[in-house]
């Protein structure tokens, strides 16, 4: 639904636009050719019928008319003709009849009788060639009357303006809406970016939290080592204690002294022997020393 209202409303554009720029160029086109005696286009000039002298056979106030320039000597009678009035009421106006009769004027110039069709009276003036424009080809019937309200404020208001108007406002509308996507794209991009890097602070606090527990584990674990060794250490000291001597009996009535893990033997008629500290044997019965026995 969403692809066929826009498909319409790009026709919509693409009308608008076709229509606003032929408007303009219909515009140019009459303000600089028609109605102008000095300004054809491929030798045809265009004129807007502002009466109906002529309504009666050929054509009506409003039609727009067509005239090629042809040689005035040409001209025959029955002919309709474009040319420059020299009548006293509309002096220098366009004027398009239909020829009576071919004449001449006062000083013997040739020109043409002319007259409208629809009161079939003459033309007051002599219609010399120097005011002939052309000879009447065919009638666009009511043009004009769209010419020449294009050539007016209100029709250039109605026909030109506002349809670019209505562009501007389009496009202005368009703009703003790309506008207001691309800033909705910007932050949603913005808040990706946000979440993925709260994702990557949220990873890496984990992945410090599990090498703190690791670690904290590791250093346990040699705290309890320490604690092991420390404990075997002190049971090893207290089993075999320096300086300490004591005595077993022994088979055949010897005694076996240690010292420091040393066995000493000896027999019950010898004197026993005081065993110092630093290992020296003391003196026997007849009063010899003796040395430390092995």
């Amino acid at each position: 639904m969403k692809k066929a209202l826009n498909i319409i409303k790009n026709i919509l554009i693409l009308l608008i636009v076709i229509f606003a720029v032929l408007m303009m160029i219909f515009t140019i086109i009459s303000v600089n050719f028609f109605d102008r005696a000095d300004r054809s286009i491929f030798g045809y000039k265009a004129f807007i019928v502002l009466s109906d002298s002529m309504s009666a056979t050929d054509f009506s106030s409003g039609d727009l008319i067509l005239v090629r320039e042809v040689d005035p000597s040409s001209l025959q009678e029955g002919d309709i003709i474009s040319f420059q009035s020299t009548n006293t009421e509309n002096y220098g106006e366009i004027v398009t009849h239909k020829i009576r009769e071919l004449t001449t004027d006062a000083e013997g110039n040739p020109g043409f009788i002319t007259y409208g069709t629809t009161t079939g009276e003459n033309d007051e003036s002599v219609v010399t060639y120097e005011f002939v424009l052309g000879q009447y080809q065919t009638t666009l019937p009511g043009l004009g009357q769209f010419f020449s309200f294009l050539k007016t404020t209100p029709g250039y208001i109605v026909c030109i303006f506002l349809p670019f108007l209505l562009l501007i406002i389009i496009q202005g509308v368009n703009s703003i809406r790309l506008f207001r996507r691309y800033k909705k794209e910007q932050l949603e991009e913005m808040e990706a970016e946000r979440l993925a890097h709260q994702e990557n602070i949220k990873k890496e606090r984990e992945q410090l939290q599990a090498e703190r527990l690791e670690s904290q584990k590791l250093m346990e674990e040699l705290i309890k080592l320490k604690r092991e060794i420390a404990t075997n250490g002190e049971a090893q000291d207290s089993s075999s204690g320096t300086g300490v001597i004591s005595s077993s009996p022994a088979v055949g009535g010897a005694s076996v002294v240690t010292e420091n893990g040393v066995a000493v033997s000896g027999r019950p008629d010898e004197a026993s022997s005081v065993i110092s500290e630093d290992g020296e044997g003391g003196a026997d019965a007849d009063g010899k020393e003796a040395g430390p026995r092995v």
